[in-house]
C-alpha cells in the first residue's frame, strides 16, 4: 500500500490508501441512489497524526487543476484515523454521509460549502441522507 508523508513539519502527516472507506462510500453511494456520484472518480485516503478536529475532509479537483493536467473531476475522501476508526460503524457512515454531501450533483470537483440558511441548507442534506440510510438499514 502507498504511502505519501507530509514531512515539512513535526508530526508528520501520513496518508495510506484506503479501500475499506472506498467499499464503504460505495455501498452508501448504491444504497442510497446517490448517482451522481462517479464512484471511479472518488479516491479514499486515511491520515494519521494530522492536527484537526474533523474526523474526515473531502478535496476537490478543481477546475484551473483538471485543465492543467487533462484530468477529468475527482474528490479525495480523507479520514483521520485517530479519530475516525474509533468510531462505531453507523457514526462512520455518518461521518461518510457528511462527506458526500460536499459533491455537487454536476461532479464538476469543486465543493458545495456549509450553508445553514435557506432551501441549500447543507445540514438539511445531510440529516435527508441520514434519515434514508436509517431507513434502509
Amino acid at each position: 500500500m502507498p504511502r505519501f508523508i507530509n514531512s515539512h513539519k513535526r508530526g508528520a502527516i501520513e496518508w495510506v490508501s484506503a479501500p475499506d472507506v472506498k467499499k464503504r462510500v460505495s455501498f452508501l453511494a448504491d444504497t442510497l441512489d446517490i448517482d451522481w456520484i462517479r464512484k471511479s472518480r472518488i479516491f479514499c485516503f486515511r491520515s494519521t497524526d494530522a492536527k484537526t478536529r474533523a474526523y474526515a475532509r473531502i478535496w476537490g479537483f478543481s477546475r484551473i487543476w483538471q485543465k492543467a493536467l487533462r484530468e477529468q473531476p475527482a474528490y479525495v475522501i480523507e479520514v483521520v484515523s485517530e479519530k475516525y476508526d474509533s468510531l462505531p460503524a453507523f457514526e462512520q457512515d455518518k461521518v461518510l454521509l457528511h462527506e458526500m454531501t460536499h459533491i455537487p450533483r454536476n461532479f464538476s470537483g469543486s465543493l458545495i460549502p456549509h450553508i445553514r440558511r435557506g432551501e441549500r441548507n447543507f445540514e438539511d442534506k445531510v440529516r435527508t441522507l441520514i434519515a434514508l440510510y436509517n431507513r434502509r438499514r
